[in-house]
């Protein structure tokens, strides 16, 4: 071979060999600038629906403490009826009843004949005094479930705050029909009575109700209310100071002395302070 060709073919590998090395460690870089710039892998952890020792558990806690466990569960699973029943109930504690009513109403537009729905949206429009919207989803709730006491009950809250007193009357009626001496409907009705100023009326279904296993601290309270407004103040202070602490007791009773003084003159008292005169509606 010609000594030219020699230093020719040489210089070929050379450059050869060098090309190849300049791609490896042009790959070299480029792997090492791709790890530089990749962004970290982010793990998504999946949804695990609570338990049910979970759900009862929630449902012992506070009502905000309830609001968060159930918003959070039903936004991942927004078609179950019973976490959206949960979570209005919750909401309706807290006060917000415009939202409550509209969780309900959430449910009802995939579980349209949900009775338990029906009465949560009823309950929400009541202590929202809006009882016009409830008297729909009750008549419903009562056709569902004719033997169920709750629907009447509610029913005759809704007919009371509209005005339609008889209407309200035959509601209760059906419910003590169905739960006889039932002490919420009981108390309902005593309710209507005494906010007619019907006290002596009021009187016999409060005394029924304060001894039926189940009645509350308002349903005593309720019964206080009543006597106190008719002068009976001696009955009216007992049942205060049995179930309230002194200082509230007080305040209840010297509001009932001014306002049973205030019914003799027949005059209204200036401010009303009484904790609270209605009963749950069921």
């Amino acid at each position: 071979m010609k000594p030219y060709l020699t230093c020719i073919l040489a210089l070929t590998a050379t450059l050869a060999a060098g090309s190849a090395h300049a791609g490896l460690f042009g790959k070299d870089k480029a792997d090492k600038a791709k790890s530089q710039t990749a962004l970290p892998e982010t793990r998504v952890e999946r949804f695990r629906p609570a338990s049910e020792a979970e759900i009862q558990s929630a449902l012992r806690s506070d009502p905000l403490a309830q609001s968060a466990f159930f918003s959070r569960e039903f936004n991942y699973d927004p078609t179950n009826a019973r976490l959206g029943i949960y979570l209005s109930n919750a909401l309706r504690s807290l006060g917000r009843y415009d939202e409550a009513a509209d969780m309900a109403h959430r449910v009802l537009l995939f579980a349209p004949d949900n009775h338990e729905a029906l009465l949560a949206a009823a309950r929400s429009h009541i202590g929202g005094n809006n009882a016009f919207e409830a008297i729909a989803s009750l008549q419903r709730a009562a056709e569902l479930k004719p033997k169920d006491w709750q629907a009447w009950s509610l029913l005759g809250v809704a007919y009371d705050n509209v005005k339609r007193p008889q209407d309200a009357q035959a509601a209760w009626a059906k419910a003590l029909q169905l739960s006889p001496e039932n002490p919420t409907v009981l108390t309902n009705m005593a309710m209507s009575k005494a906010q007619a100023g019907d006290f002596a009326g009021a009187e016999p279904l409060l005394r029924t109700a304060v001894v039926q296993k189940g009645a509350t601290i308002q349903v005593r309270q309720n019964l206080a209310l009543v006597l106190g407004m008719q002068g009976k103040m001696a009955e009216a202070e007992q049942l205060l100071r049995q179930d309230l602490p002194p200082d509230q007791a007080d305040a209840n009773l010297k509001w009932l002395q001014q306002a049973a003084q205030a019914r003799v003159a027949a005059t209204v008292p200036a401010e009303r302070s009484w904790d609270t005169v209605k009963a749950s509606g069921g």
